[in-house]
């Protein structure tokens, strides 16, 4: 039985849902938009985390808003919006967030954090806190 923990899903085009293989690590997302280069920026991911400590650097979704709901505990995420505006929310248990296209976010995390995200991964890109 797949497990979003271990297994995430494309939404893809056609209102298609697939089961990925399992994650590995951040070379994982490179794979993953190798799989379906027709889908394009209209692919989403779905998956979902427990974090225990502050994310340790920043993302950018270029392709598309990406979705945070926070399903457990709380969590804080800082957003840098491309016209250089600054958001900071704060979610718990059933608060989501909208990472808009082209904003770096992060997130600190003060005791733990269950989060299910819908992201447009096509392009994303990560750098150092």
């Amino acid at each position: 039985m797949p497990n979003l923990f271990t297994q995430p899903i494309h939404l893809g085009l056609g209102a298609t849902a697939l089961v990925q293989p399992e994650f590995t690590g951040m070379e994982w997302y490179a794979d993953y938009v190798e799989r379906y280069p027709d889908d394009g920026k209209e692919g989403r991911l779905m998956s979902i985390y427990t974090f225990t400590e502050n994310w340790d650097s920043w993302e950018m979704h270029p392709a598309g808003a990406e979705v945070v709901l926070c399903v457990a505990g709380s969590m804080i995420i800082h957003q840098e919006m491309a016209d250089g505006t600054k958001a900071t929310v704060t979610l718990g248990t059933g608060d989501y967030a909208i990472n808009p296209p082209g904003a770096w976010h992060t997130a600190d995390i003060a005791e733990s954090a269950t989060a299910v995200f819908v992201t447009a991964g096509w392009g994303t890109e990560h750098k150092a806190r």
